[in-house]
Protein backbone atom coordinates (compact mmCIF):
# COMPACT_ATOMS: atom_id res chain seq x y z
CA UNK A 1 0.00 0.00 0.00
CA UNK A 2 2.39 2.37 -0.98
CA UNK A 3 1.72 6.40 0.19
CA UNK A 4 0.28 5.28 3.75
CA UNK A 5 1.31 4.98 6.96
CA UNK A 6 2.68 2.47 9.37
CA UNK A 7 -0.51 2.67 11.14
CA UNK A 8 -2.59 2.72 8.35
CA UNK A 9 -1.03 -0.25 7.10
CA UNK A 10 -1.71 -2.13 10.41
CA UNK A 11 -5.40 -0.95 10.24
CA UNK A 12 -5.91 -2.44 6.60
CA UNK A 13 -3.93 -5.46 7.92
CA UNK A 14 -6.26 -5.80 10.99
CA UNK A 15 -9.08 -5.26 9.34
CA UNK A 16 -8.62 -7.82 6.35
CA UNK A 17 -10.18 -8.37 2.74
CA UNK A 18 -13.29 -10.09 3.07
CA UNK A 19 -16.91 -8.82 3.15
CA UNK A 20 -18.31 -7.87 6.70
CA UNK A 21 -21.78 -7.22 7.96
CA UNK A 22 -22.87 -3.85 8.84
CA UNK A 23 -22.18 -4.32 12.52
CA UNK A 24 -18.90 -6.38 11.95
CA UNK A 25 -18.03 -3.36 9.66
CA UNK A 26 -18.88 -0.94 11.88
CA UNK A 27 -17.12 -2.43 15.16
CA UNK A 28 -14.04 -3.54 13.04
CA UNK A 29 -13.52 0.08 12.30
CA UNK A 30 -13.65 1.08 15.52
CA UNK A 31 -11.67 -1.52 16.69
CA UNK A 32 -8.52 -0.29 13.94
CA UNK A 33 -9.24 3.44 14.61
CA UNK A 34 -5.97 5.33 15.49
CA UNK A 35 -6.33 8.89 14.97
CA UNK A 36 -6.44 11.38 17.82
CA UNK A 37 -9.56 13.18 16.99
CA UNK A 38 -13.18 12.07 16.53
CA UNK A 39 -13.15 10.89 12.90
CA UNK A 40 -16.16 10.91 10.95
CA UNK A 41 -18.13 6.94 9.43
CA UNK A 42 -18.24 7.46 5.76
CA UNK A 43 -20.19 5.22 3.58
CA UNK A 44 -19.84 5.03 -0.03
CA UNK A 45 -21.74 3.22 -2.41
CA UNK A 46 -21.10 2.64 -6.16
CA UNK A 47 -24.36 2.51 -7.82
CA UNK A 48 -25.05 0.47 -11.44
CA UNK A 49 -26.48 3.56 -12.98
CA UNK A 50 -25.35 6.54 -15.29
CA UNK A 51 -25.43 9.51 -13.67
CA UNK A 52 -25.97 11.26 -17.80
CA UNK A 53 -29.22 9.75 -17.64
CA UNK A 54 -31.92 11.64 -15.50
CA UNK A 55 -34.45 9.04 -14.67
CA UNK A 56 -30.85 7.00 -13.22
CA UNK A 57 -29.70 10.22 -10.93
CA UNK A 58 -31.35 10.12 -7.00
CA UNK A 59 -31.26 12.58 -5.03
CA UNK A 60 -32.78 12.25 -1.22
CA UNK A 61 -32.36 13.15 2.50
CA UNK A 62 -32.20 11.02 5.09
CA UNK A 63 -32.69 11.54 8.68
CA UNK A 64 -30.36 10.33 11.18
CA UNK A 65 -32.25 9.55 14.32
CA UNK A 66 -28.66 9.61 16.00
CA UNK A 67 -27.48 13.08 14.13
CA UNK A 68 -24.25 13.28 12.31
CA UNK A 69 -22.38 14.66 15.20
CA UNK A 70 -21.97 18.45 14.52
CA UNK A 71 -24.30 21.08 15.58
CA UNK A 72 -26.81 21.94 12.56
CA UNK A 73 -27.73 25.85 12.50
CA UNK A 74 -30.88 25.96 11.17
CA UNK A 75 -32.26 29.66 8.94
CA UNK A 76 -36.08 29.78 8.40
CA UNK A 77 -37.12 32.25 5.65
CA UNK A 78 -41.33 32.75 6.77
CA UNK A 79 -43.26 35.24 7.47
CA UNK A 80 -46.47 36.00 10.41
CA UNK A 81 -47.21 33.19 11.93
CA UNK A 82 -44.89 30.97 10.19
CA UNK A 83 -41.53 33.13 12.05
CA UNK A 84 -43.05 33.51 15.28
CA UNK A 85 -43.28 29.37 14.87
CA UNK A 86 -39.71 28.85 13.51
CA UNK A 87 -38.33 30.73 16.27
CA UNK A 88 -40.27 28.93 19.21
CA UNK A 89 -38.87 25.56 17.42
CA UNK A 90 -35.84 26.19 17.72
CA UNK A 91 -34.67 28.18 14.52
CA UNK A 92 -31.18 29.48 14.91
CA UNK A 93 -32.70 32.39 12.56
CA UNK A 94 -35.41 33.87 11.05
CA UNK A 95 -34.99 36.19 7.67
CA UNK A 96 -35.83 39.41 8.07
CA UNK A 97 -34.25 42.78 6.38
CA UNK A 98 -30.72 42.27 8.20
CA UNK A 99 -30.03 38.87 7.92
CA UNK A 100 -31.10 39.44 4.10
CA UNK A 101 -28.23 42.41 3.74
CA UNK A 102 -25.59 40.04 5.38
CA UNK A 103 -26.75 36.96 3.30
CA UNK A 104 -25.80 39.44 0.16
CA UNK A 105 -22.67 40.63 1.57
CA UNK A 106 -21.20 36.49 1.89
CA UNK A 107 -22.99 35.35 5.51
CA UNK A 108 -23.97 31.72 5.89
CA UNK A 109 -23.20 30.34 9.11
CA UNK A 110 -26.44 27.81 9.25
CA UNK A 111 -26.08 24.25 7.87
CA UNK A 112 -30.15 23.87 6.58
CA UNK A 113 -31.95 26.69 5.41
CA UNK A 114 -35.82 25.57 5.30
CA UNK A 115 -38.70 28.08 3.49
CA UNK A 116 -42.51 28.14 3.34
CA UNK A 117 -43.57 28.36 -0.46
CA UNK A 118 -44.83 31.79 -0.20
CA UNK A 119 -41.68 33.28 0.75
CA UNK A 120 -39.81 31.25 -2.54
CA UNK A 121 -40.33 34.27 -4.88
CA UNK A 122 -39.12 36.47 -2.40
CA UNK A 123 -36.11 34.91 -1.28
CA UNK A 124 -35.05 34.15 -5.27
CA UNK A 125 -32.64 37.20 -5.06
CA UNK A 126 -30.69 35.60 -2.76
CA UNK A 127 -30.63 32.07 -5.37
CA UNK A 128 -27.23 32.86 -6.51
CA UNK A 129 -25.86 33.45 -2.81
CA UNK A 130 -27.25 30.34 -1.08
CA UNK A 131 -27.74 28.08 -5.04
CA UNK A 132 -23.42 27.89 -4.87
CA UNK A 133 -23.32 26.91 -1.00
CA UNK A 134 -25.65 24.16 -1.49
CA UNK A 135 -28.58 26.28 0.93
CA UNK A 136 -30.81 27.26 -1.48
CA UNK A 137 -34.05 25.65 -0.11
CA UNK A 138 -35.64 22.90 -2.05
CA UNK A 139 -38.95 21.07 -2.07
CA UNK A 140 -36.91 17.76 -2.90
CA UNK A 141 -34.81 17.74 -0.23
CA UNK A 142 -37.85 18.69 2.02
CA UNK A 143 -36.50 22.27 2.80
CA UNK A 144 -39.37 23.65 1.46
CA UNK A 145 -43.00 23.40 3.75
CA UNK A 146 -46.30 24.74 4.75
CA UNK A 147 -46.04 26.93 8.13
CA UNK A 148 -47.61 24.24 10.06
CA UNK A 149 -44.70 21.52 9.47
CA UNK A 150 -41.94 23.94 10.40
CA UNK A 151 -41.73 22.47 13.51
CA UNK A 152 -41.21 19.04 12.25
CA UNK A 153 -38.94 19.94 9.60
CA UNK A 154 -36.67 22.23 12.44
CA UNK A 155 -36.69 19.17 14.70
CA UNK A 156 -35.67 16.87 11.39
CA UNK A 157 -32.80 19.09 10.06
CA UNK A 158 -31.84 19.67 13.99
CA UNK A 159 -31.64 15.71 14.45
CA UNK A 160 -29.39 15.56 11.22
CA UNK A 161 -30.20 15.18 7.72
CA UNK A 162 -27.98 14.19 5.26
CA UNK A 163 -28.21 14.70 1.48
CA UNK A 164 -27.86 11.53 -0.61
CA UNK A 165 -26.60 11.86 -4.03
CA UNK A 166 -24.66 10.61 -7.09
CA UNK A 167 -21.19 12.08 -7.98
CA UNK A 168 -20.23 11.93 -11.76
CA UNK A 169 -18.56 8.34 -11.18
CA UNK A 170 -22.06 7.03 -9.92
CA UNK A 171 -20.81 6.96 -6.42
CA UNK A 172 -22.96 8.06 -3.05
CA UNK A 173 -20.89 9.26 -0.31
CA UNK A 174 -23.20 9.35 3.09
CA UNK A 175 -21.18 10.54 6.43
CA UNK A 176 -22.80 8.17 8.95
CA UNK A 177 -22.04 9.44 12.41
CA UNK A 178 -19.03 9.75 14.42
CA UNK A 179 -16.58 7.63 15.94
CA UNK A 180 -17.21 8.36 19.39
CA UNK A 181 -20.90 7.04 18.86
CA UNK A 182 -21.89 3.41 19.94
CA UNK A 183 -21.91 0.67 17.88
CA UNK A 184 -25.67 1.02 18.18
CA UNK A 185 -26.28 4.52 16.97
CA UNK A 186 -23.80 4.39 13.94
CA UNK A 187 -26.05 0.83 12.72
CA UNK A 188 -29.33 3.11 13.32
CA UNK A 189 -27.85 5.69 11.22
CA UNK A 190 -26.62 3.29 8.85
CA UNK A 191 -30.23 1.72 8.13
CA UNK A 192 -31.78 4.88 7.62
CA UNK A 193 -29.79 5.69 4.90
CA UNK A 194 -29.94 2.27 3.09
CA UNK A 195 -33.81 2.64 3.96
CA UNK A 196 -34.28 5.96 1.75
CA UNK A 197 -31.34 4.50 -0.93
CA UNK A 198 -33.86 1.41 -1.07
CA UNK A 199 -36.68 3.09 -1.33
CA UNK A 200 -35.90 6.25 -3.96
CA UNK A 201 -34.06 3.79 -6.41
CA UNK A 202 -34.33 5.38 -9.50
CA UNK A 203 -37.08 4.42 -12.33
CA UNK A 204 -34.29 4.06 -14.98
CA UNK A 205 -32.58 1.09 -12.80
CA UNK A 206 -34.38 -2.22 -13.84
CA UNK A 207 -32.05 -4.42 -12.21
CA UNK A 208 -29.70 -3.79 -8.70
CA UNK A 209 -28.85 -0.48 -8.02
CA UNK A 210 -26.02 -1.00 -5.69
CA UNK A 211 -22.57 -2.35 -7.15
CA UNK A 212 -20.51 -2.31 -3.95
CA UNK A 213 -19.95 -0.70 -0.71
CA UNK A 214 -17.25 0.47 1.38
CA UNK A 215 -17.48 1.44 5.05
CA UNK A 216 -14.56 3.84 6.04
CA UNK A 217 -13.85 6.97 8.69
CA UNK A 218 -11.67 9.77 8.01
CA UNK A 219 -8.18 8.51 7.86
CA UNK A 220 -9.45 4.37 8.12
CA UNK A 221 -9.09 1.90 5.84
CA UNK A 222 -11.83 1.12 3.59
CA UNK A 223 -13.99 -1.93 4.88
CA UNK A 224 -15.53 -3.99 2.66
CA UNK A 225 -19.12 -4.43 3.16
CA UNK A 226 -21.04 -7.92 2.54
CA UNK A 227 -24.14 -6.07 0.37
CA UNK A 228 -26.73 -9.00 0.39
CA UNK A 229 -26.29 -8.23 4.66
CA UNK A 230 -26.54 -4.30 3.41
CA UNK A 231 -30.02 -4.21 1.40
CA UNK A 232 -32.00 -5.79 4.26
CA UNK A 233 -31.26 -3.04 6.49
CA UNK A 234 -34.98 -1.42 6.75
CA UNK A 235 -36.30 0.84 9.31
CA UNK A 236 -39.07 -0.16 11.45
Amino acid sequence: MPGHGKKYIAAAKAVGEGFKKPDEAISAAKKVAYAKFDETVELHILTTADPRHADQQLREVATLPHGTGKKVRVMVFAEGDGARSARDSGADYVIDEATTKRIEEGWSDFEVAIATPDMMGKIGRLGRFLGRKGLMPNPRTGTVVQAQDLPRAIADAKKGRVELKMDKTAIIHAPIGKLSFEERALLENLTSIISTINRAKPAGIKGAFMKSATLTTTMGPGIKLDLPALQTLQVE
